[in-house]
């Protein structure tokens, strides 16, 4: 016990209102900024998102801190994302400050998460991170894509996000996100956060979303490209049927239903009944898909994100 943390080491609203004062910060709507202020909420998270001693963790949007000090409680290492210069520079010290001996441990990566290509240290096993609202999908998407050592993820984002990301088929806000994070990840809806927690508090409930990443890759001899450009397609005129929504992407009415038919799918179906093994068998059947090379041998291209 005694090379824990003290107990007074993670952010409480004082601190944060403390730190942003000396700093000349104000949570900017631009960037979808709301800093979390309580020490049990984020506490919550890290237990919600079963981060383990052995976790090397990537948090993206860490803000002023709350949630790193937390992660760093708990994990073997955490590596940060930051676009923001101000809150870039600061974020080192406070981790110095407040968990010296964890210190070590951090790392800061400046820039913007949905540029990142690569992380310092060991391979991350685990994202955690409140995510800015207006870009919590793209930015989750891409991390997915560019880390496959990523086994598991919590994500906290606006309620509504959060019920999108883990629809299933059927469901009225089931679409782009929902199919595309499950090409990757079982998803599923791993709690609801209040507006009191943050600072400003948000005009929008927060949910989490916790995603585990497949074991096994879905079998498909679709690239992610071509089943997400199926996706796309489906979605963007989500109240015509998949012959007419994909007549565009197919090039032409009647080869959309060719495609539809022979992945076993009904022409007068809609995007929103579809799941993602049947969007990527509709991929693989585009007139003009190479199958014939393809067929027979899971290369790690057709398997992989």
């Amino acid at each position: 016990m005694s090379s824990s943390p003290a107990p007074d080491a993670l952010l409480g609203p004082a601190d944060v209102r403390e730190l942003a004062a000396a700093l000349g910060v104000r949570p900017t709507k631009q960037r979808g900024q709301n800093f979390v202020i309580d020490a049990n909420t984020v506490r919550r998270i890290v237990r919600t998102a079963d981060v383990r001693p052995d976790d090397v963790v990537v948090e993206v949007g860490p803000g002023l801190g709350s949630l790193t000090l937390a992660l760093l409680e708990v994990a073997d290492r955490v590596t940060a994302v930051e676009i923001d210069d101000v809150l870039a520079g600061a974020l080192p010290a406070t981790v110095a400050a407040r968990m010296p001996e964890r210190a070590e441990r951090f790392a800061l990566v400046h820039t913007d998460a949905m540029h990142v290509t690569e992380l310092p240290g060991p391979a991350p096993t685990a994202l955690v991170a409140n995510l800015p609202y207006n870009v919590a999908v793209p930015v989750l998407l891409h991390m997915l894509e560019t880390f496959p050592t990523i086994e598991r993820t919590l994500v906290m984002v606006q309620a509504e996000v959060a019920d999108r990301l883990a629809a299933g088929p059927g469901s009225k806000v089931y679409g782009v996100p929902s199919v595309k994070a499950n090409w990757y990840a079982e998803v599923k809806r791993a709690g609801s956060i209040g507006r009191t927690v943050f600072w400003p508090a948000p005009n929008v409930d927060s949910g989490l979303v916790s995603l585990v990443r497949r074991t096994e890759p879905l079998k498909t001899t679709a690239s992610r490209r071509e089943v997400f450009a199926v996706v796309d397609a489906a979605f963007a005129q989500r109240r015509k049927t998949l012959r007419a929504a994909l007549a565009g992407w197919a090039g032409s009415a009647a080869a959309a239903e060719a495609a539809l038919v022979a992945a076993g799918v009904s022409p007068q179906a809609r995007g929103e009944a579809i799941t993602v093994e049947e969007f990527a068998r509709i991929a693989e059947n585009r007139v003009g898909h190479d199958t014939e090379n393809r067929v027979g041998h899971d290369t790690e291209e057709q398997t992989h994100p």
